[in-house]
């Protein structure tokens, strides 16, 4: 089942359950879809999308001087499983040979077109660097 699909019927369930916080997050989620030009999103645009609101509520976060927030946890259960930091580095000593590139940093896009929205783009740079 594609993402989009699943939040609408965890709506349905969140509605059901009276839980306001997570009614009020998926549709505030849901509302951004409408916003997006095409009406079926990938999965990896939903992603982006979840991965923008939670940047924007961070931010507000700081600005309030607030930790956390309802939102933000709710948003963050529906990102996929991030990949760990050795298991990107092992990929890398696996499959990437840096004699290929003029520098290290030319590795990213075959790095992020493997490991997609589960490998955060700073800690791989962060990785490559280590790189002796």
């Amino acid at each position: 089942m594609k993402l989009q699909e699943s939040l609408k019927g965890d709506l349905k369930v969140a509605m059901k359950a009276k839980d306001s916080d997570r009614t009020w997050a998926i549709r505030v989620l849901i509302g951004e879809f409408g916003r997006q030009a095409e009406k079926e999103l990938s999965d990896e645009q939903v992603v982006a999308i979840i991965k923008k609101l939670i940047k924007s509520e961070r931010e507000l976060l700081v600005a309030q001087g607030r930790d956390s927030s309802p939102f933000l946890t709710i948003m963050e259960e529906y990102l996929p499983t991030a990949a760990t930091e050795a298991e990107i580095r092992a990929w890398i000593e696996e499959n990437i040979d840096f004699s290929a590139f003029a520098n290290r940093m030319q590795a990213m896009r075959p790095i992020m077109n493997h490991f997609g929205s589960a490998a955060d783009g700073n800690v791989v740079k962060k990785i490559l660097l280590s790189f002796a």
